[in-house]
């Protein structure tokens, strides 16, 4: 069974416990192991990803601990640095975001993938739903 590495438990700091519940069963169920990159963040952490313009809002489910980021971990690597592009693969973020729905589906929490968003498509972003789960 996998567990959960020390930066993943760091980044989930903070997080809603029906959000964790659904990560650690995805965990255990997804064919690809992954890693929570980001959770709970700070107004200031906010700002400067609206700045670089890697997020859109200052409203984000994030500065609530509402949302996760999540990244597939792969063993591959050069020069003995992962390759990030390997991480952020759309066909393993994909194969991750089915399990994480399935996983809340189990769970009876209603899930917001980044990935199917109309606009700025967010494929590690994953939200407890707004309607359910207000800030």
């Amino acid at each position: 069974m996998r567990s959960w590495s020390a930066r993943s438990l760091a980044s989930m700091k903070g997080i809603h416990p029906d959000l964790r519940a659904v990560l650690d069963r995805a965990l255990h169920d997804s064919p690809h192991d992954f890693v929570v990159t980001e959770g709970l963040r700070t107004l200031d952490r906010q700002r400067e990803l609206v700045r670089i313009g890697a997020s859109t809002t200052m409203n984000s489910r994030h500065l609530t601990g509402h949302a996760v980021d999540l990244y597939a971990w792969v063993d591959v690597n050069r020069d003995g640095k992962v390759v990030f592009e390997e991480m952020a693969s759309p066909r393993l973020l994909t194969n991750i975001a089915a399990s994480i729905k399935a996983a809340a589906l189990a769970e009876g929490v209603p899930i917001v993938w980044g990935g199917s968003w109309r606009t700025f498509k967010d494929l590690p972003h994953f939200e407890l739903d707004r309607r359910v789960y207000p800030a």
